[in-house]
């Protein structure tokens, strides 16, 4: 196996560039499947009580996630510093991920704990491979060049919109099916038997992501560099611990990065609670079911990929900063339009008719409402990439995984604000789209700290 000591900066290893972004093409599913498209709608339309509780739930538990994170990421990012090994702990962290994934088959409507078990099932499971991500993230600098650092990091994002779609197409054309025809999107009876009137081809997203991932990550850890290691476990652990007050020391010390950190905590709070809460938004205010949704999520899914094949290339052009500031701002306007509309309602003001039963996206509430999702598709993966791009060209390379576990730090520490916003807020106005609303805020206080950000790198 190679180690990144055998890889030159100056030339590109294509097997173990390819092996590196299938990490994000095997983790895919749970964040397109759970997270937004499938399974979160399930859970606030079929298992919890109601939407609004659902909602409210599903609030903590991405709440409870980023807790998690906040205090795990930057300690075990400098424990990898430490030993120089970074596969091995996205090992470590994949073993839970994947019971969680599993667990999601068990939570059916009127199942004993069955709301408990999704709750704790999306929570461990979400915390897992977002910490798995910050080592594979780590590894980007040993793989390409300095100056292509921004492609890659679109290829990985890419990677992971393509699976994204792929799924949400197998999953809605041959697992998930309408409970009042029992048909699949495709005109197919479920596969395996699966009871569409006990949403098992809803639940049975998570069992498919397990075999996805078990599939796709598997060349990661056998093509992808790594180095060697450096330290035994306890003494590295006791560094990391050591090492983190210090760490965030040098990050406050370093203002630019440091600055950098808080607008990337702020703004990817909105983006957190627009993932969580887009399947139960749509299906609340236009009354889709997981067809629509799903069938949504693979119009922002292509948009979303087209997005990243220009984000990188402009991202390497012009630097990570402004494509950062660019997606935010679309984010903004598409974000205001999209609360402005219901079944019979565009931009406000405009009354229109509501959907034919049975049609599909036959509304202009709809298509309006598709128009604006796509461009956020096209604009959301590009404000991620464009992240961890940035972070490498602001911080030493010495410090890389460090960093990036403040990355996972910033993203997640206060990733309940938004969700416990939206929720406080719906509450009071008894309003889907005034909850929904507060995201716009976090966009716009995140993007004036980022205008102050200067796109060089720390000493």
């Amino acid at each position: 196996m190679t180690t990144a000591s055998d890889v030159s900066l100056e030339k590109t290893d294509r097997r173990a560039v390819l092996s590196w972004a299938l990490f994000d093409w095997a983790a895919q599913p749970f964040f397109t499947l759970i997270t937004t498209f499938i399974f979160a709608p399930y859970f606030a339309s079929a298992l919890a009580s109601t939407p609004e509780e659902g909602q409210s739930l599903w609030g903590f538990a991405t709440a409870s996630a980023g807790l998690g994170i906040a205090l795990l990421a930057p300690i075990l990012g400098s424990v990898a510093d430490a030993t120089g090994r970074r596969k091995h702990w996205i090992f470590v962290f994949s073993i839970p991920f994947l019971i969680c994934c599993w667990a999601f088959w068990f939570a059916a409507p009127g199942a004993p704990h069955g709301i408990a078990i999704a709750m704790i099932a999306f929570a461990v499971g979400t915390l897992s491979i977002e910490i798995a991500t910050v080592f594979n993230n780590a590894m980007m600098p040993s793989l390409v060049p300095s100056e292509k650092i921004g492609r890659l990091s679109s290829f990985g994002w890419a990677a992971g919109y393509v699976s994204g779609l792929v799924t949400l197409v197998i999953a809605l054309g041959f697992f998930s099916a309408s409970p009042e025809t029992g048909k699949t999107l495709l005109g197919f009876e479920p596969v395996l038997g699966l009871d569409p009137k006990t949403h098992e081809g809803d639940r049975a997203v998570g069992p498919f992501s397990v075999v996805w991932y078990l599939i796709f990550v598997l060349p990661m850890f056998l093509f992808v560099p790594d180095a060697p290691q450096q330290a035994k476990l306890g003494p590295a652990i006791r560094k990391g611990l050591k090492d983190l007050a210090q760490n965030l020391s040098q990050a406050w010390s370093n203002g630019n990065t440091f600055l950098f950190l808080i607008a990337n905590m702020i703004f990817k709070d909105g983006l957190v609670a627009l993932f969580a809460f887009g399947g139960i938004y749509s299906a609340g205010q236009l009354g889709w079911s997981s067809i629509e949704i799903g069938t949504f999520g693979i119009i922002l899914t292509i948009t979303g990929t087209l997005g990243l094949a220009l984000g990188g290339p402009m991202d390497d052009r012009f630097g990570a900063k402004p494509v950062l500031i660019f997606s935010l701002i679309v984010l903004m306007i598409c974000g205001l339009g999209m609360i402005s509309i219901d079944r019979t309602t565009v931009f406000f003001v405009i009354k229109t008719e509501a959907a034919p039963e049975g049609a599909l996206f036959a509304s202009l509430p709809e298509q309006v409402f598709i128009g604006l999702g796509a461009l956020i598709g096209a604009v959301s993966g590009p404000l991620q990439a464009s992240c961890r791009s940035l972070l490498i060209r602001l911080v030493p390379r010495e410090h890389m995984t460090q960093y990036f576990g403040l990355l996972a730090l910033s993203g997640k520490v206060t990733s309940f604000l938004a969700p416990l916003a939206v929720g406080i807020v719906t509450a009071m106005t008894n309003s889907q789209p005034a909850g929904m609303s507060v995201i716009l805020l976090f966009f716009a206080v995140g993007l004036g700290l980022l205008l102050m950000v200067k796109e060089k790198r720390a000493g």
